[in-house]
């Protein structure tokens, strides 16, 4: 491995291989650089063993309901910008609520494992199934209701017909000149007439207190600095939507912040890659190890890693949509 976290080898013939990929698709493609992305920073930052966990070792790791909500109301957003304005209404929205979840639960066929008894997180036991009752989409009601609520809530934050956005869950990727790739997927891109640029991000969870908006500013700094990077122009806006609480988080970044930033997200790829060539991820406990996964497998828990299977192939710097859908 290069200093840049770059894998040595011939690249014309190294391959993925990915333990949640198929092998003969991986030997078709080419490896691709290890990178930072907003969860993977955030993970390291939280607890080194955790990035290990999730980045190295690829442990499997079972979604929850309000993970795949969250998926789900991003990706009905996603498909309301692509209606032409002056439709894009409340009732759209729920129009597209059902089909939007048929065509996830069929790409993911596992998620449905999470509705096998029948009730949502707050028990409801109602099924809404399919239109042809199609067992394989089935949720409880209680849990479509739950999105349904989300999306009202995002239509009395702001009106979708006076937007219209340059793009949505757009991949946005720079390498910094230090050699840090950054890689990562913004929800919107608004930019104005005049070339202005707002960053736009969904939350489905609950908005933080105070003390936790710097936490929760971290991956639109992220962004923002990779758009500085890639386009010259420091965005204008970042803005946090809570659907859950109806609340708004904007904030205004300068070049000077920015920089700073930057420099942070170099220390903290400096230190992954320090503790990559070595295995040297330590846990580190708090109050958010109740929600830790890999508990069984935490020293702090008792537990022991598996042994350590060297730097990760390929990249970290992957993230899925539940990744995104917080």
């Amino acid at each position: 491995m290069s200093e840049n976290g770059t894998p040595t080898g011939d690249p014309a013939t190294d391959t993925e291989t990915g333990a949640a990929t198929d092998t003969a698709t991986d030997t078709a493609r080419p490896r691709r650089r290890p990178a930072l992305s907003p969860s993977r920073a955030g993970d390291f930052k939280q607890c080194p063993l955790l990035y290990r966990f999730r980045s190295v070792d690829r442990l499997p790791e079972p979604p929850t309901q309000a993970q795949v909500r969250g998926t789900l109301v991003h990706s009905v957003l996603e498909r309301l910008f692509a209606v032409p304005r002056g439709d894009r209404t409340p009732e759209r929205a729920s129009a597209l609520l059902a089909p939007t979840w048929e065509e996830l639960a069929a790409d993911n066929p596992e998620w449905t494992d999470l509705f096998a008894d029948g009730t949502d997180g707050d028990g409801a036991t109602d099924t809404a199934a399919e239109p042809n009752g199609s067992p394989a989409a089935a949720a409880p009601a209680g849990w479509l209701e739950g999105a349904q609520k989300l999306l009202d809530a995002y239509f009395d934050l702001e009106d979708p017909n006076r937007l219209e956005p340059e793009a949505c869950e757009v991949h946005v990727e720079t390498e910094l000149s230090s050699g840090v790739l950054l890689r990562g997927y913004v929800d919107r891109l608004d930019v104005a007439p005049t070339g202005e640029i707002r960053v736009v991000d969904y939350k489905t969870g609950a908005a933080p207190r105070a003390i936790g908006e710097a936490k929760a500013m971290f991956q639109m700094k992220f962004y923002a600095v990779v758009l500085w990077r890639t386009r010259g122009v420091v965005p204008r806006q970042l803005k946090l939507m809570y659907l859950r609480d109806g609340q708004a988080l904007a904030y205004t970044p300068d070049e000077a912040e920015l920089a700073r930033f930057e420099r942070t997200l170099e220390a903290i790829w400096s230190a992954i890659l320090k503790a990559g060539r070595t295995g040297d991820f330590r846990p580190s406990p708090s109050k958010l190890c109740d929600w830790c996964a890999h508990q069984a497998l935490c020293p702090s828990f008792g537990g022991t890693p598996p042994e350590y299977p060297g730097w990760p192939e390929p990249d970290p710097g992957e993230e899925s949509a539940l990744d995104r859908a917080d």
